[in-house]
């Protein structure tokens, strides 16, 4: 073990050492960029263009062009990067992860590698965890780009297609990784290439990677529309039974956060529902809005887990930053029991279209990196999901914070107590103090709690996170005390007000320990930048959430053994604090393994969806006759239809092949069974083909020129794909929920999701097979007439996906659409924000 660890060790120092060279040589460049003039300087981004279009690699111009970087941000920004800043900047070039402690200028150092590999023409993504930090990341450093000559887009989720398509094709793009993904699958449900928004994804720089690529990446992105069923009633009448049990009537796994009804729960159940058998085949549907139920009132919670908003939305609270993610819902239905619990209006439930996980979709980049100060603990993460290194690069100056062991209290309130006492102490003496919690709930309990103390102070939660920047700007002041959720202004600088460095400098106060050693490192890390003094204190209970789910009872045996009054009963430990932070790494890796899993099942999806998706852009940029694709699938829907009827009696396979031909190949009264008595199956399908081309070519002849040809043939494939692809994914996530069974059968069930799916994947390309040879066949096609693709087509299939218009079809009864339903213009924007605004 010793022998391992020194190899880690010696590996790191190696490392440094590299880089410290590769960095002495950008700083080589120092006096020979200070002597050039303005114009002279900018010229240089054309000179390194030219010379990467004539052969030479980024690593061949990187010491050059981070020396450029570095000359332009004194001139632009009057800021210059330190030795640490330009070797972190050499890891990201490299597509590995820079672990920089917080205040170490991160925003800085990403300019360098940005800039050189913007100079490819392939465009780079720097990636921020919100759009706040989006539009003042690219306001601010893209003044030292557009110095450079390079152009900066930010893409922003209130954009139109038009303004996304003009910030991606930019030399540089700012985004928020939900936007990034949201727009990827977006594009891979247009009808048209002009609605595509993206070029190919080549290089992504991601701010804050740990919150992004681990935080983030148990939550698939889906993009959903809205089915037809209507189940308000139901899950109104599953919230009145739920409410209506007592604590003995459930069961809840505290650890897990499962739970169940009891066998008392389960004869009320029979009783209210007036059912013989609650877990009968035929009540399948019903106990899934009971469990739904049971989880939406026993174990989310208001303002810890969700928030309802003044416009009487549910909308849920991220427990890595606490901010309210807009748009987000629920899967499954819980969003919907939510609501039927907090007396709000149920949405509609929606069905899944196309979904990605943070994982693959940043895995699709030829190069990722990204920076942070708390990725060394989940470093095997990163390198086997990623494929990424993480490199520790030390501090400019020294860390002169002071982190004090742990707090222990018996109960929560008499921690609140010990908490209230030190900022009241802290804020008479003008130290500023910054509270951490880990939710709203708490942050609001606090701020009550020292209202009542007469302390003054500022609260920065889910509810009030776009007042920010102003407030977490002045945390630093004099006597200020400010209390937070998670987010703590993660990516802004508290800079320390006038005589608070001689006062012990800015204070960190922890009121609960998060289940993630990063993000308490985090909210420490706000203490201390650049070597200014710090505290950092965190105070505990054995009611916290974590101490309740790992190993508080032999905790709190100990100190009823010792008989002290709950003022006395603090434990104050190192060894505490270690044992907690071993709580933490558990959680952690429970926490790995349901993301490690949720990427087995997504593999199998991706490799699907990435046939399915390129076979897709195929067709959509086509600019051929695609009949030769058509006339396959015909011959291949022939072929497998009658070799699924060869074993069956002549007489019978006969008339079950003429039926076929029918309904689905050439008109009716064309075909009689006489037609193919005494043939083999071989002449069957030659026949059978033979007529269907007759028929293509006739339908084929109503259209006008070879251009509506095209797009009649383009909007028939994709329509068929989509509204098949979109079934298919919905199919899986019942095959998912299915499998897990199946361990209990000692199998597998990721190899039985693989097999199952591989088989449903074939299933589907048959049927859109079928599908595209029926409607080419049958479609009705007006003579002479240019089609429309909204008409057409006669199949229900993908309306929500249509292209992006400017008006609607006129068929739309405008009276029948749901205020919540996807706007049927196809912007992607609910009805009430977008045609349904003046009805």
């Amino acid at each position: 073990m010793a022998n391992i660890l020194r190899t880690i060790i010696e590996n790191d120092k190696g490392e440094l050492r590299r880089l410290e060279k590769m960095a002495k040589k950008v700083m080589a460049y120092e006096d020979e960029m200070a002597a050039l003039s303005d114009e002279a300087l900018k010229a240089k981004t054309d000179e390194f263009k030219q010379r990467y279009q004539n052969g030479e690699s980024l690593d061949d111009l990187l010491y050059e062009a981070f020396a450029v970087v570095r000359e332009g941000a004194k001139r632009v920004l009057g800021l210059f990067p330190y030795p640490v800043q330009i070797m972190g900047g050499i890891v990201l070039h490299h597509g590995d992860v820079p672990e920089m402690r917080t205040g170490e200028g991160k925003t800085l150092t990403a300019t360098m590698p940005v800039y050189l590999n913007a100079l490819s023409g392939e465009g780079v993504h720097v990636v921020t965890v919100n759009e706040y930090l989006t539009e003042r990341d690219a306001t601010e450093m893209g003044e030292l780009y557009s110095w450079l000559g390079l152009s900066v887009g930010i893409n922003l989720a209130a954009k139109s297609s038009a303004e996304k398509k003009e910030a991606y094709a930019c030399d540089i793009t700012y985004s928020t990784n939900a936007e990034i993904g949201f727009d990827y699958l977006r594009d891979n449900m247009v009808v048209r290439a002009e609605n595509m928004v993206q070029r190919p994804l080549n290089y992504a720089l991601v701010d804050e990677v740990d919150s992004i690529l681990i935080d983030e990446a148990r939550t698939p992105l889906i993009v959903s529309g809205p089915t037809s069923s209507d189940t308000n009633q139901l899950y109104h009448m599953a919230d009145s039974f739920v409410k209506s049990l007592n604590k003995d009537d459930y069961i809840i796994d505290v650890q897990s956060k499962t739970i169940g009804l009891s066998d008392s729960g389960i004869d009320k159940a029979e009783s209210y529902f007036k059912l013989e058998n609650l877990y009968d085949i035929e009540n399948v549907a019903l106990t899934h809005f009971v469990d739904n139920a049971l989880r939406a009132n026993y174990i989310m919670l208001l303002d810890i887990d969700y928030v309802v908003s003044e416009e009487q939305e549910i909308l849920i609270v991220d427990q890595f930053t606490g901010r309210t993610m807009e748009g987000r819902r629920y899967s499954d239905g819980l969003h919907q029991a939510i609501e039927a619990k907090e007396g709000v209006p149920i949405q509609d439930e929606t069905k899944t279209s196309a979904s990605i996980t943070y994982q693959n979709l940043f895995r699709m980049y030829k190069k990722l990196s990204g920076m942070t100060g708390t990725a060394k603990t989940e470093e095997e993460e990163f390198r086997e999901t990623y494929n990424i290194r993480v490199i520790p690069i030390p501090t400019n100056r020294p860390v002169a914070r002071i982190d004090h062991p742990d707090l222990l209290y018996p109960s929560i309130e008499s921690k609140f107590k010990a908490v209230v006492q030190d900022v009241k102490a802290r804020h008479e003496k003008g130290q500023p103090v910054l509270v951490g919690t880990v939710a709203v709930e708490t942050s609001d309990y606090i701020s009550k709690k020292l209202v009542e103390a007469g302390v003054p102070h500022e609260v920065l939660n889910a509810k009030n996170h776009y007042k920010e920047a102003q407030i977490i700007m002045n945390a630093g002041q004099r006597g200020a005390v400010t209390i937070a959720t998670n987010m703590a202004g993660r990516g802004t600088d508290i800079k320390l007000g006038e005589g608070v460095r001689e006062l012990g400098g800015l204070c960190v106060i922890g009121t609960e320990r998060h289940e993630s050693r990063r993000i308490d490192n985090q909210l420490r890390g706000r203490s201390g930048r650049q070597g200014d003094p710090g505290e950092s204190q965190f105070y505990l209970s054995l009611e916290d959430e974590l101490m309740r789910r790992f190993g508080s009872e032999r905790i709190k045996a100990v100190l009823d053994r010792m008989n002290l009054s709950e003022e006395e009963s603090v434990i104050k430990s190192r060894m505490l604090t270690r044992q907690v932070e071993g709580a933490q790494k558990r959680v952690e890796g429970n926490n790995y393994d349901t993301r490690k899993q949720v990427l087995q099942y997504d593999d199998v999806m991706r490799e699907q969806r990435e046939i399915i998706y390129a076979q897709r852009y195929d067709v959509i940029t086509a600019d051929r006759d695609l009949a030769p694709e058509i006339h396959a699938m015909m011959k291949r829907t022939i072929n497998r239809f009658v070799d699924g009827n060869s074993r069956a009696e002549q007489d019978e396979k006969l008339e079950a092949i003429v039926n076929f031909a029918k309904y689905n190949l050439v008109p009716e009264e064309s075909i009689e069974i006489a037609d193919l008595e005494g043939l083999s199956d071989e002449d069957i399908k030659a026949d059978l083909y033979k007529r269907a081309l007759e028929v293509y070519d006739s339908q084929v002849a109503k259209l006008r020129d070879e251009d509506s040809v095209r797009e009649f043939q383009k909007v028939l494939i994709l329509r068929v794909v989509d509204s098949k692809w979109t079934d298919h994914i919905d199919a899986l996530d019942q095959l998912r929920n299915a499998v897990g069974l199946r361990g209990y059968a000692q199998n597998n069930p990721v190899v039985e999701y693989q097999a199952e799916s591989f088989r449903m994947f074939n299933d589907m390309i048959g049927s859109i097979e079928f599908d595209v040879t029926r409607l080419m066949m049958k479609a009705q096609i007006h003579e002479q007439e240019r089609p429309r693709t909204e008409h057409h087509i006669s199949t229900t299939a993908t309306r929500n996906i249509s292209a992006q218009k400017s008006g609607l079809p006129s068929d739309i009864d405008l009276t029948k659409v749901k205020r919540n339903d996807l706007c049927p213009c196809g912007s992607g924007k609910k009805f009430k924000n977008c045609h349904g605004r003046h009805r």
